[in-house]
């Protein structure tokens, strides 16, 4: 039988793309190239001081608004005006129309940037703003809106411009969400002039650092790379029990730790491992399931991670780096306890790995593409030990390009490749750009009316100075929100309302971000919108919703792992190292057993279901007993490690000698 190949890069691009994206052609498709290579320019130029504008240095805020000049207008023509329905070939009138618009809009803020920086215009009409910017405000603001219902839905736009519209009623609604009321002129000055609103944390974090990263990611797809990484999972997993759905697993989360991007990571892992698990007897939605949670954890994983993490360094003000490293462990525990979660699936269901003669030999994979393994290690060497992030992503891409034309023979570049990898990454930030141009309105609302400290005053004491239930509170308000919205999005509104009050209570910074981070990226997998679990679903020909909801409970256990880490930075790999292998050892025993309870087959025991009347009781067990033991000491809320470690014991162990005795020792069921 033939070997698992991953499929050519224009394949998946054109699954990823689907019915949202307009097929370019002639001069709007030279234009998209022609913007992409221009905005990489004046990037490379302001991150690098190379001064190709002898004689002119941008301000901060003219540097971002040329790369929305460059990028937004090629939103109107991508993205048809009409949501769901097929997109035509060519670009209508009016969205050429729109996209001239919106460039002239940008230019002009462009020109206006650093007399409006120097005379405080931000603050509208009452600190000198001329008429003519706030119309021009008026206008920026109604075409970012357009662009975000376009690339992010209805619901993402209302939900945004709800809150934009916010401080021009602040002082009309009740109580805790009343604020400091604004003229609607000022309003729109603030949010198109403001370093705390467009221009805010979102589009600098695009502009300082995810950029690069999306080229790089980019590059993966089109390169030998991500074959190779694909590849090197299966020669590795293939043969194990459950041996396809544990190379989606590795597969997906070594390749989008690089990429860093979830629905691509589904569109190119998947295409291979759906298929291969279905094969070895996978129902087609629990096989589209797990790849779904497999590059869902692809936001998490460093590396790269995804463009949330570089809006969290932004806001903690911190080195991306420092993002990254507290990152590792709960990554790791995210696929550990999917891995454990489907190795108790398999087992239970008897289901098999793949044969061997379908597999590469690791010997010729690595043959074949071990030098891709330097891109990793120059990338990962500048952004941790030279803390170069700005800049690391340009030289991996260099790298990964020059090894695939000199080395990668089977995808080497010829300027077709060239065109499609540009026309791609454009189609990526145009995408991205609207999205955090748009979310970015909601930071400069809460900025603007002071809300933001007022409201969390009003979180805390309505939690009643309880860690618990504002946590549960802000896990809740993520799982909502992230219904609508996309990561981003979700991320940012909690960062601003939330996680003040939960920093308040005495938890570390880093770890509350990371908690709102994680619950955010759960959107990807939980219904009714679950991007990854819909893209999987149409690789796998299972229907979407019912994909959704199974990979809720395929990953069940990386709904419980965010309240592990949030309440002890030790596993965020902060303090004392001895305390962090204690708390990982814990957490490691803690998330084997909840995932055997969960999935009624625990390792080195055996089956549950032959302990007939008392599964479920040991099941239940297991996972009270395993949350007990995985959980940090509780001392914020009055209980201690050693009461926690009490209860641990006390239901595993009974649990475990149950289990033992009834399944392990014992033939047949219970009763038999």
């Amino acid at each position: 039988m033939s070997q698992p190949h991953a499929p050519p890069a224009e394949h998946v691009t054109a699954e990823a793309e689907g019915v949202r994206l307009r097929e370019l052609s002639g001069i709007a498709k030279w234009v998209l190239i022609a913007a992409t290579v221009l905005s990489v320019l004046v990037c490379v130029n302001q991150l690098f001081s190379f001064n190709f504008l002898v004689g002119a240095v941008m301000l901060d805020n003219q540097y971002f608004y040329l790369l929305i000049a460059l990028l937004l207008p090629l939103t109107f023509v991508l993205f048809p005006a009409e949501l769901g329905a097929p997109p035509r070939t060519h670009v209508p009138w009016y969205d050429t129309g729109l996209a001239l618009v919106t460039l002239g809009a940008c230019l002009y803020f462009v020109a206006i940037g650093r007399a409006a920086a120097g005379g405080g215009w931000e603050y509208g009409a009452s600190a000198g703003a001329p008429k003519h910017v706030v119309w021009m405000s008026y206008l920026l603001w109604a075409l970012v809106t357009e662009a975000l219902r376009r690339t992010g839905g209805w619901g993402l736009m209302l939900s945004v411009n709800a809150c934009a519209l916010y401080p021009v009623v602040a002082d009309l609604v009740p109580g805790p969400i009343s604020g400091l009321a604004s003229s609607l002129p000022d309003t729109a000055v603030y949010h198109m002039l403001s370093s705390e609103s467009l221009l805010g944390v979102a589009i600098k974090a695009f502009a300082e650092l995810v950029i690069g990263f999306l080229i790089f990611g980019v590059a993966l797809q089109y390169t030998g790379a991500g074959p190779f990484f694909i590849n090197f999972a299966f020669s590795l997993l293939g043969g194990v029990r459950g041996g396809a759905a544990k190379v989606a697993i590795f597969a997906s989360g070594l390749l989008g730790s690089m990429s860093g991007s979830v629905v691509s990571n589904v569109l190119t892992a998947g295409t291979m491992t759906i298929p291969a698990m279905k094969r070895t007897g996978f129902p087609a939605s629990t096989a589209a399931s797990i790849e779904a949670c497999a590059s869902t954890g692809a936001v998490l994983m460093p590396p790269v991670m995804g463009a949330t993490a570089f809006v969290m360094a932004s806001f903690l003000n911190v080195p991306y780096s420092q993002v990254a490293l507290a990152a590792a462990l709960p990554s790791i525990f995210y696929y550990f306890g999917l891995f454990m979660q489907i190795d108790s699936y398999a087992a239970r269901h008897g289901l098999k790995g793949l044969d061997r003669s379908e597999l590469p030999k690791l010997g010729q994979v690595l043959k074949e593409g071990w030098y891709y393994l330097f891109v990793v290690a120059l990338l990962v060497w500048m952004l941790l030990v030279l803390k170069r992030e700005s800049h690391a992503p340009f030289y991996a891409t260099a790298l990964l390009i020059a090894i695939n034309q000199v080395l990668g023979k089977q995808h080497r570049w010829g300027w077709r490749e060239l065109l499609v990898f540009i026309a791609a990454s454009g189609k990526l930030f145009a995408e991205l750009v609207a999205i955090l141009a748009g979310v970015g309105l909601l930071i400069g609302a809460f900025s603007l009316t002071g809300l933001t400290g007022t409201l969390t005053n009003d979180l805390v004491y309505l939690a009643g100075n309880n860690v618990l239930v504002l946590l549960v509170m802000g896990a809740i308000t993520s799982f909502i929100l992230g219904l609508g919205m996309t990561t981003t999005a979700c991320y940012i509104f909690l960062a601003v309302l939330l996680a003040p009050g939960l920093v308040k209570q005495g938890l570390d910074p880093m770890a509350v971000h990371m908690f709102m981070l994680y619950w955010g990226m759960l959107s990807f997998i939980t219904p009714p919108v679950a991007l990854a679990s819909f893209a999987a679903a149409g690789i796998a020909g299972s229907p979407p919703m019912k994909t959704s909801w199974e990979s809720m409970y395929v990953g069940s256990i990386i709904y419980f792992i965010p309240f592990f880490f949030v309440l002890d930075k030790a596993l965020l790999l902060d303090g004392d190292w001895l305390h962090i292998v204690e708390v990982a050892i814990s957490m490691t025993i803690g998330v084997i057993a909840i995932c055997g309870g969960l999935q009624g087959y625990l390792l080195a025991v055996g089956d549950l279901r032959r302990a007939g009347l008392l599964e479920w009781p040991i099941r239940l067990a297991l996972i009270a007993g395993g949350m007990a033991l995985a959980t940090p000491s509780l001392t914020t809320v009055g209980v201690s490690q050693a009461t926690l470690n009490a209860w641990a014991l006390g239901l595993t162990l009974p649990a475990l000698g149950l289990a033992l005795v009834l399944v392990r020792f014992r033939p047949g069921r219970l009763g038999s």
